[in-house]
């Protein structure tokens, strides 16, 4: 089994472009996890979605608020969004922890320390290109299944199953990850339609815009060589004739069998 997007997001793209790093200092949180610096901006970390629920904003809130007050390198990535906000990538250089052994535990490793990875390693966020077209930081993808497979933070317990309709409707309005084989392909001029459901059923369906439909052509998939596939999908869901995932970032569709699976 492999796991990952129909291929890795381009760095170079506009949304991704690096802006020259620069020092700042973490002096609290607003909102939804943004960083409140001690120079007056604001910014977001890129390639996360800061979760919904209260007990998970916590969770994440508190393991940020543990660097207040340090320094941070700070690399913008692409334009400021229509709050003005940075989109960042934020670390802190030479921070002590504790080596792993327990026999080694008066040995300290200096080790930097990634905000964004940190926080999707823990499982206290997942991954996500949020309104941008490009996943910037795929990488954050594979510690993300790391954090899925011990089961940490958010992953402790299962997601809505894809052809699950009543646990879908119960998290509407709620960012999602679901995975599950796609059983229909309808590609139509301005959408395409992914069903994990059968038709009648009570399931999941993404939409993908003909934009983002035309990236994952590039990328060698078509409808054809998509049904039948075991797939991961994550956004908000909304209510249209059903549970519905629209889909923007081609990046966050993981493709997660190696060879096409027989069709169902």
């Amino acid at each position: 089994m492999t796991s990952g997007p129909a291929r890795p997001a381009a760095g170079a793209t506009v949304e991704c472009r690096e802006a020259p790093a620069r020092r700042d200092t973490l002096a609290g949180l607003g909102p939804r996890g943004e960083l409140a610096l001690a120079s007056g901006a604001r910014a977001v970390l890129a390639g996360i979605h800061w979760p919904d629920e209260a007990g998970a904003d916590a969770a994440a809130q508190a393991w940020l608020l543990a660097y207040r007050g340090r320094s941070l390198t700070l690399v913008a990535r692409g334009e400021t969004d229509r709050w003005g906000r940075d989109h960042v990538d934020a670390s802190l250089e030479g921070e002590a922890r504790a080596a792993p052994a327990p026999s080694e535990r008066t040995r300290m490793d200096l080790a930097p320390v990634d905000l964004a990875g940190g926080l999707v390693e823990a499982g206290l966020v997942p991954v996500d290109a949020g309104e941008r077209e490009t996943l910037c930081r795929p990488a954050l993808l594979a510690l993300e299944a790391g954090a899925r497979r011990a089961g940490r933070g958010l992953w402790s317990q299962a997601g809505p199953g894809v052809r699950d309709g009543a646990a879908l409707r119960a998290r509407m309005g709620r960012f999602v990850v679901a995975q599950g084989a796609v059983l229909r392909v309808g590609e139509r001029a301005r959408r395409t339609y992914l069903d994990f459901a059968r038709k009648g059923e009570d399931g999941l369906t993404v939409t993908v815009s003909k934009r983002t439909w035309r990236r994952l052509q590039e990328r060698g998939l078509s409808a054809e060589s998509l049904r039948g596939r075991e797939v991961r999908v994550r956004g908000r869901l909304e209510a249209w004739r059903g549970p519905t995932l629209d889909v923007a970032s081609a990046d966050v569709i993981e493709i997660l069998d190696g060879e096409r699976a027989p069709r169902r």
